[in-house]
């Protein structure tokens, strides 16, 4: 991942996908700042005004790509209620870690931060795509323009699909594979996300 060589566990998600599990705060704040920086260089020329990232995992990335675009502030989406967050900017999601449904939300007190700004979009893996998507769809909707979406990672190729177009935007520090079981048993790479 860009500089950085890490170690990541293999943690099955669904009966036929297993993902090589990055959890970006188990790694400290050494990781994080570089790979901030690193991940801050690849987004530099598409001119962003402003960060958006989703809760959690995406706060420390989000904090790190800030500060090494010089940039003064930085949005977070949030997956989890809050009583100040309510509903009126909302887009559901269903995340491959999470299994379940939920709702994204922006914190209405912050929409102006993003509203008819250059937005870079930052999470620690890209996977599906869906997450990615709900992001880009709030976004939009409280008409902000995102320019470039960054990412530690991104795993198989699934994500580019569920994109289409705006696949484009996605640049990463590194690419890893999902694995699915062959019929012995081995897990197996898979790139492109076919459960064959």
């Amino acid at each position: 991942m860009g500089s950085q060589a890490l170690d990541l566990p293999l943690v099955q998600v669904a009966p036929d996908v297993t993902i090589a599990l990055l959890i970006c705060v188990d790694h400290g704040v050494e990781f994080s700042e570089r790979a901030g920086r690193e991940l801050a260089g690849l987004l530099r020329d598409a001119e962003p005004e402003v960060v958006v990232s989703v809760a959690t995992m995406g706060i420390p990335l989000a904090i790190e790509v800030t500060r090494a675009l010089g940039l003064d502030d930085y949005v977070i989406l949030h997956k989890t209620p809050k009583i100040h967050l309510g509903d009126t900017w909302a887009e559901p999601v269903r995340s491959i870690t999470t299994g379940a449904d939920q709702t994204l939300r922006l914190d209405p007190a912050r929409a102006a931060a993003v509203r008819r700004k250059r937005v870079a979009i930052v999470d620690d893996v890209v996977s599906t795509g869906a997450s990615l998507r709900a992001a880009l769809t709030l976004l939009r909707r409280v008409d902000a323009e995102p320019v470039v979406v960054g990412a530690f990672l991104t795993e198989g190729q699934q994500w580019q699909a569920a994109l289409g177009a705006d696949a484009e935007l996605v640049r990463a520090l590194g690419a890893i594979p999902l694995f699915r079981s062959g019929p012995d048993g081995v897990l197996r790479e898979d790139w492109v996300g076919d459960p064959t």
